[in-house]
């Protein structure tokens, strides 16, 4: 029985998707890994099966073999590979050190992190960087592309994507190919825009950098801001 044919109740990546990853149950998680049960359960109550063969314990799971997992009926190679594979990775990711964060203190800093994307383009990117409490890096991307002499930013889209990063302050740049760092009045208009969008929200802009090919300029660090 394929998931989508199960109750609306009992479809793991539905509720997946409507209440989170933390509102799935392990058998569910393991529903969705499997992604169809057999003949006679469906994938949650097959997945709940061979959980309590191994007392719900997902580091016992781990230490059944391809053979050991197709014993259980409806798991086939195929299922046993995907649920092995599953588990391996999840022993290598809590192998794994939590990478730091970069944490910005300087616009050389926020530089030293755009000019990679933005130093040597031939027509503006519009970027920014997402920061947490502490400054520190939890997202950044690029938001726009533009043609050979502006790029238009759509502010609803930034603070859409900092609101989903949970960022409370933001460091936004856009890059000049012209080599010259003079801000345009586009640049002091959409800057101020950007500014006051983020005191109703409580998201601060941190600084605005304009990226030359061998250099920037800071509006935070010229008072611009």
């Amino acid at each position: 029985m394929s998931i989508k044919f199960l109750a609306e109740d009992d479809r793991p990546r539905e509720k997946f998707l409507l209440k989170g990853k933390n509102s799935l149950s392990d058998s569910e998680l393991l529903a969705i890994i499997m992604g169809s049960g057999s003949r006679e359960e469906s994938a949650v109550e097959l997945a709940r099966t061979i959980l309590n063969s191994v007392n719900n314990n997902w580091h016992q799971l781990s230490l059944l073999t391809i053979k050991d997992l197709m014993k259980f009926k409806g798991v086939g190679e195929v299922k046993a590979i995907s649920i092995a594979t599953a588990l391996e990775i999840g022993r290598r990711r809590s192998a794994q050190e939590i990478p730091e964060k970069p944490q910005i203190s300087c616009s050389k800093e926020a530089y030293d992190i755009l000019k990679i994307h933005l130093s040597d383009l031939r027509t503006e990117e519009f970027w920014a960087v997402f920061l947490n409490q502490s400054n520190k890096v939890i997202h950044f991307s690029q938001l726009t592309q533009g043609g050979i002499s502006q790029s238009i930013v759509d502010v609803r889209i930034l603070f859409k994507t900092a609101l989903e990063h949970f960022s409370t302050g933001l460091i936004i740049a856009h890059n000049h190919p012209s080599g010259n760092k003079k801000p345009s009045a586009e640049d002091i208009s959409i800057t101020k825009k950007i500014k006051d969008a983020g005191n109703l929200m409580n998201i601060q802009l941190l600084d605005h950098l304009i990226i030359t090919q061998n250099s920037y300029l800071s509006f935070a660090d010229e008072g611009l801001l």
